[in-house]
């Protein structure tokens, strides 16, 4: 009797973590997942992509953004306005999600969106394939991608318009070989310059495994096998982020809101 209580808890144990797996490659899949088409030929589409960074050139991506060229300008009266455009194919759920994803960056920062009318930049949000940004801002009008199919949902909202704003994901930070470990042989061949290490501005903020800028342990694996290992503590979490985190929220606000 015994025995048998030992096989069904290690199989229970098995299917558990296995679970995990799926569940963490699902949610890495969904967010960064590859775009096949665009639309908007008047805007600044993406002729290359990492992960969901659009880019116009592979230089783009290597640049931290900090220029008052990457970033949306700071009002005389200490608010940070993004002008937007949303696309009438969203149905009035998947606006609402939109909205609350605006809702939240400006409840804790002083970035405000607000409907595009005859500004210059701005972000047109439309479901195009995939989930996708540039990182900061770009002149004239520039594409953020949410699809129906996966990128509606709060954490992948944060996650496009943080990049939207000029943050990078987590993983690419320049101190992060101290804090996790890049498997390149799991890596999907042609993929691995999705893991980069880039010169970013820190903003003097810890490294975060809680980000909802974070990739999941098993991102653009080709084996089901882990491509980020958390270091020293193998086991901690990344990449199963909710909503912002705190240290997300401050890096907003070192950022842009010089009051806060």
């Amino acid at each position: 009797m015994m025995f048998v209580l030992v096989i069904c808890f290690l199989l229970s144990s098995f299917e558990a973590q296995s679970r995990t797996i799926e569940q963490d490659i699902i949610s890495a899949s969904a967010l960064m997942e590859r775009p096949s088409n665009f639309a908007g030929e008047e805007l600044d589409e993406p002729s290359i992509m990492f992960g969901d960074i659009a880019v116009g050139t592979p230089l783009d991506i290597t640049a931290p953004c900090t220029g008052q060229s990457c970033k949306w300008p700071l009002s005389s009266n200490g608010k940070v306005f993004v002008p937007y455009i949303i696309s009438d194919e969203y149905s009035t759920q998947e606006k609402d999600v939109i909205f609350q994803g605006f809702r939240s960056l400006e409840k804790s920062t002083c970035v405000r969106f607000r409907p595009r009318t005859t500004q210059r930049d701005y972000i047109n949000i439309e479901p195009n394939s995939g989930c996708y940004s540039f990182v900061g801002r770009r002149t004239g009008g520039q594409t953020v991608s949410l699809d129906h199919d996966g990128c509606i949902k709060l954490n992948i909202v944060q996650h496009e318009l943080l990049h939207t704003l000029g943050f990078h994901h987590e993983h690419n930070r320049s101190d992060r070989d101290s804090h996790v470990q890049i498997v390149y042989k799991n890596i999907i061949p042609g993929q691995e310059r999705n893991f980069d290490k880039i010169k970013t501005n820190n903003l003097e903020t810890a490294y975060d495994y809680s980000s909802v800028m974070h990739y999941g342990r098993f991102a653009f694996s080709k084996n089901k096998e882990a491509t980020i290992v958390p270091i020293p503590d193998s086991g901690v979490t990344i990449g199963r982020a909710k909503r912002m985190s705190s240290n997300d929220i401050l890096r907003i606000n070192r950022l842009y809101c010089s009051s806060k």
